[in-house]
């Protein structure tokens, strides 16, 4: 429980409020690997609090991804104290690895982990919008604070003193729902133009609105986003994707002028109308693609996928006379390669990118179930994998729903699904055995239609019976059965192959069922 949350008053001065009516924090939220390492900077007389990201979400009670303390402790005292430890940067934040202990708190951490304790800093001025040009470590945990991001994230927390430190409003904020920078706006821009999207990302997995001084900031200072790396806001990105609200933050993003940093294809579509089957332009239509698939929480390939989908319709759309409509043409086609080329340049892996192209490539794969024959599925299959295969689907039933179109999935799409699971399904063959013709061979009987009749008594015998395909049985069975004549066994082996036959037609009638078009 929170004994006290220090605050400052409208002068800067700190004081102590009861916590009777602040949000609940517990000590046990924190996991026994942190306060291990808060305790023990504690027990040798350093100060330790467990700070940002992790505080805030504890108070929204959110799991932390993330762990970080901070310390009035220098980068080479806070080493002295911990047996594994790494120090490789240049703003003092020390890894320290802990490891095999159990986690028994509510928030707890893998067995071998690491939590990142950087000492309490001053920063100095931000030349390139991206890093400080210079570091001096603090013994004031007020310094530290003012130089955080967003006063939601500059709150820090005592487990051993049930202190929780809010000198900006962090709690107010959180219970009005707002994003809101720490201090001058301006500033904390100017200081790291990321922080741009990672206001729009906060927003976005937590359902906040920015506050509108600090939206007004990121607006002005958004072409400092020219001078962040693309791998940095490609994680961004990424987590805009992953979160609950990607559509809002989106829109946000191009509000602000922030998207073009991020993928500029996408605003090609803004006001480009589409035909009769839509009910938005092709920009709000990947968008609401896009949100579908989060509110499936389907993965981020899917996501990507979704809406980046038909970023190539502005360039294919051609009015048709014939159908007094516009058409798109080959939109698939250059989708995927203008795709691949914003997932380039924003440095993903070579394995995300052909994913996320392919499913866009072939996000046009449905057809009239009717005529589509089963060798036609299989195409499918084969140009996006097995193991990708349901992502295409999922990426359909988004694009429907993106379409304004209330069901995801009309009577058309549960015909193709129970088709694509008939070409998946292993067939129903003497493969399956435990045994085959070259066995047979092996056994003393001579090449023939026997050895076909032998193969499918037994085949028969293990459809009823699964655990009979054994090396050992079959082999006995075998033996058996090479006794009879040949009107006898062929008799048997018929017999095996209509139940074959049938046991294949019961099987598709299943995936029919499953998928209500039977």
């Amino acid at each position: 429980m929170v004994e006290h949350v220090l605050a400052k008053d409208e002068t800067g001065v700190r004081f102590s409020l009861s916590a009777q009516n602040a949000m609940q924090l517990r000590p046990s939220q924190i996991p026994q690997e942190v306060t291990r390492v808060t305790g023990t900077l504690e027990k040798a007389g350093f100060e330790a609090w467990v700070v940002g990201g992790c505080v805030r979400d504890l108070l929204l009670d959110r799991t932390p991804k993330d762990w970080d303390v901070t310390t009035n402790a220098t980068p080479e005292q806070i080493q002295g104290l911990f047996e594994n430890t790494y120090y490789t940067n240049e703003f003092g934040t020390v890894g320290v690895v802990i490891k095999d202990v159990v986690a028994t708190a509510e928030g707890g951490v893998p067995p071998k982990a690491v939590i990142e304790v950087t000492p309490y800093r001053l920063e100095g001025k931000y030349s390139d919008a991206r890093r400080p040009d210079s570091v001096v470590f603090s013994q004031k945990i007020e310094d530290d604070l003012k130089r955080r991001d967003f006063t939601i994230n500059a709150m820090a927390y005592s487990a051993s003193r049930g202190d929780l430190l809010d000198l900006y409003g962090g709690i107010k904020d959180i219970s009005a729902g707002w994003v809101r920078a720490v201090g001058e706006p301006q500033e904390r821009f100017a200081e790291d133009a990321l922080r741009i999207l990672r206001a729009v990302r906060i927003s976005a997995e937590l359902d906040f609105k920015i506050e509108p001084r600090t939206e007004a900031a990121m607006r002005d200072c958004a072409t400092q986003l020219e001078k962040i790396s693309k791998e940095r806001i490609r994680d961004e990105f990424v987590r805009i994707l992953n979160s609950t609200q990607p559509k809002n933050a989106l829109i946000l993003s191009h509000k602000l002028g922030i998207l073009r940093y991020i993928a500029p294809e996408l605003e090609q579509g803004i006001g480009v109308e589409q035909n009769q089957a839509h009910s938005f332009d092709v920009f709000e239509h990947n968008l609401r693609t896009l949100q579908h698939a989060a509110d499936k929480d389907w993965p981020l390939l899917v996501r990507l996928a979704a809406v980046f989908h038909d970023v190539g319709k502005p360039k294919t759309r051609r009015w048709s006379d014939e159908k007094r409509d516009w058409t798109f043409h080959g939109h698939d086609v250059v989708g995927a390669r203008m795709t691949k080329k914003n997932l380039e340049d924003l440095k993903f892996s070579r394995e995300t990118i052909d994913k996320v192209s392919n499913l866009v490539r072939w996000h046009m794969f449905f057809s009239d179930p009717a005529v589509v024959t089963l060798s036609a599925v299989r195409r499918i299959v084969t140009n996006v994998g097995k193991e990708h295969i349901w992502d295409l689907v999922n990426l359909r039933i988004c694009d429907r729903i993106g379409t304004g179109r209330p069901k995801e999935q009309p009577f058309r799409l549960r015909k193709y699904q129970a088709m694509i699971e008939q070409a998946m399904r292993d067939p129903i063959s003497v493969g399956m055995l435990k045994i085959d013709g070259g066995r047979i061979l092996q056994m003393g009987e001579k090449a023939g239609p026997r050895i076909g009749w032998v193969l499918h008594a037994l085949l028969e015998e293990v459809l009823e019976d699964p655990t009979k395909n054994t090396d050992e049985y079959l082999e006995n069975r075998t033996k058996e059965l090479l006794q009879l004549s040949d009107k006898d066994l062929r008799a048997i082996g018929e017999e095996g192959k209509e139940k074959k036959e049938a046991a294949e037609e019961a099987e598709i009638k299943d995936i029919q069922k499953k998928y209500f078009v039977d």
